[in-house]
């Protein structure tokens, strides 16, 4: 299993940008900031992005998206894994983001304040779900060499206290520099489509308290109102300095550095092994076998194969959505959206509205990563699909929004959530815990620096206050 970690520096984003001057596009040539503000909006989008593939990159393998090659390799059987670089380079983003906030706030420049706020709630969030208390107050200002760690619940309050924040900084009127539409690797400038984000950040962060007593659906709902409307809304990374990085995975497995190896759980949710139906989203992840079907690699259990042999099926190098090449980094998704509307609709009783937001999620997804109409359609009329309103289930729309969730980190906060219940899910074998993982262990790189401040972790089965 890789571990790609890129450095992205401010003058290599220039180049991925382009020659464009920033002074170009702002209110006031005079200001001095104009340039290292665009610069941080730059690394700071391409980085964020990226803080989404490196945690989706182990969390595939929890969800059983992915498998390892290799037998008991110790990501697929809930082995204790340093994590030091994904903490690392998180760390960096929201520091480069600190500064941000600090230098827009400083000079009107309103816009690169809201979006920096919703991207440091992002990269918050997810450091939230990994480890749950983690340092953030005094984490990020450089002066304090052994911060005081925030208590999980106090993390998370954080993360919606930055997204009001940062709507209300979008808000704003008349900023004196305005977002660079090139330097912006996500927007691209485009305001309302970062308020947009706000808001459908805001609604998954509700959404996460669902076995909670704060859980309540209509605030979900009322984000919801704020957020995506269409695909064309997603927030998604589609420029690189390379390769897009699950297509680095997907080329290296063909190069024989294994890697990009597809759970059986999760091929037989989209053949028809588990709920009898041919699910058209499969060919656009993975190719056939030299068999002429679809099998995927047991979690724990290791390969069968050598890897470029086609004995069971890889991410895709060439056609698959997620990892063909420039395959986009998907952070938030008009489908999640929907799939967050029909799990609140369905708490709050009304399976009306849910079986209407459960079918626009598929339909989303389908037309997100390529599935023509035809076979969009022929699938959604399956009996096991098309169940109707007053048949709709929890199971079912956990289901599909498991399958519309691929590679992303969000994915394990779901599993968690939803206490793993997916049919067929099963522990991996060789899995050196009795029961499903529910964190990770803090990093070296904290316990040998910051021990004092380092909370206790029992066991990689103990769970964050939210999944209680």
């Amino acid at each position: 299993m890789k571990r790609l970690i890129i450095a992205v520096t401010c003058c290599s984003l220039f180049m991925i940008a382009g020659c464009k001057k920033y002074l170009d596009v702002n209110k006031n040539p005079n200001l001095s900031e104009t340039a290292p503000l665009n610069g941080l909006l730059a690394s700071t989008t391409y980085n964020t992005a990226y803080t989404v593939y490196r945690t989706g990159d182990f969390t595939s393998y929890f969800v059983q998206y992915l498998a390892s090659p290799n037998t008991a390799s110790s990501t697929d059987t809930y082995d204790e894994v340093d994590y030091s670089g994904t903490w690392e380079a998180i760390y960096n983003t929201m520091a480069d983001l600190y500064d941000l906030i600090k230098q827009a706030d400083s000079v009107g420049a309103y816009e690169h304040a809201g979006a920096a706020r919703i991207m440091m709630a992002l990269n918050l969030s997810i450091t939230n779900s990994l480890w749950g208390a983690v340092p953030y107050k005094e984490g990020l200002n450089g002066s304090i060499l052994q911060p005081h760690y925030d208590a999980d619940k106090d993390v998370y309050q954080s993360c919606l206290t930055l997204i009001n924040d940062g709507i209300a900084s979008l808000e704003k009127a008349d900023p004196k520099i305005s977002l660079d539409a090139v330097r912006d690797l996500l927007h691209h400038g485009n305001v309302a489509a970062w308020k947009k984000t706000g808001y459908a950040l805001k609604a998954r962060l509700l959404n996460r308290v669902s076995k909670t007593a704060d859980y309540d659906p209509a605030q979900v709902l009322a984000a919801l109102a704020n957020a995506y409307t269409s695909n064309n809304d997603d927030a998604q990374l589609m420029e690189f300095q390379s390769r897009s990085p699950w297509n680095q995975a997907a080329y290296n497995n063909t190069q024989a550095l294994l890697d990009g190896w597809l759970s059986t759980h999760f091929v037989a949710a989209l053949n028809d092994s588990t709920f009898g139906v041919f699910d058209p989203r499969l060919p656009w992840i993975t190719d056939t076998t030299r068999y002429g079907d679809y099998r995927g690699t047991i979690n724990g259990k290791g390969r069968v194969g050598t890897g470029t042999t086609k004995d069971e099926s890889y991410l895709s190098a060439d056609s698959g959505f997620y990892s063909k090449p420039g395959a986009p980094l998907l952070l938030i998704t008009n489908a999640e959206c929907k799939f967050i509307a029909a799990e609140a609709s369905f708490r709050a009783g009304n399976k009306p509205a849910a079986y209407t937001a459960y079918l626009a999620g598929i339909k989303a997804n389908m037309d997100k990563i390529g599935v023509d109409t035809t076979a969009s359609r022929i699938y959604m009329q399956q009996p096991v699909v098309a169940v109707g309103a007053a048949n709709i289930t929890l199971d079912l729309i956990m289901k599909e929004k498991y399958v519309a969730m691929f590679l992303n980190p969000e994915a394990w906060v779901d599993a968690r959530r939803f206490d793993y219940k997916y049919k067929d899910f099963h522990l991996p074998e060789n899995a050196v815990l009795s029961t499903f993982i529910r964190r990770v262990a803090y990093p070296t790189i904290e316990t040998s620096r910051n021990a004092a401040n380092v909370p206790p972790v029992g066991a990689l089965s103990d769970k964050l206050w939210w999944d209680e």
